[in-house]
């Protein structure tokens, strides 16, 4: 079993930015990608950004240039870096990992872009 553990997430003006964090734990050894997706009111859950083990990316276009997604191995922890944030960013946004059977989620922390 995976444990991810999110924060990071609250509200900020248009323009503005955050890093939200998901520390993972448990079973991680085979965890091969972790990922950031985030669904708002009304909206299905959507793709934010990914990377793999090997430090590949990939981002949604909606995101891109904006958003930066990164990890530490040694803390088992990966970061999004959230800038020039725009009310349409509002969202749910949560952690995922998978490994080779299961997917892992997290419980999701609350991003509001609002002036």
């Amino acid at each position: 079993q995976v444990q991810l553990a999110e924060s990071g997430g609250g509200l900020v003006q248009p323009g503005g930015s955050l890093r939200l964090s998901c520390a993972a734990s448990g079973r991680i050894s085979n965890l091969y990608i972790m990922g950031w997706y985030r669904q708002a009111p009304g909206k299905l859950r959507e793709l934010v950004a990914t990377i793999t083990n090997g430090g590949s990316t990939n981002y949604a276009d909606s995101v891109k240039g904006r958003f930066t997604i990164s990890r530490d191995n040694a803390k088992n922890t990966i970061y999004l870096q959230m800038d020039s944030l725009k009310p349409e960013d509002t969202a749910v946004y949560y952690c995922n990992a998978r490994d080779g059977l299961f997917s892992y989620w997290g419980q999701g922390t609350q991003v509001t872009v609002s002036s």
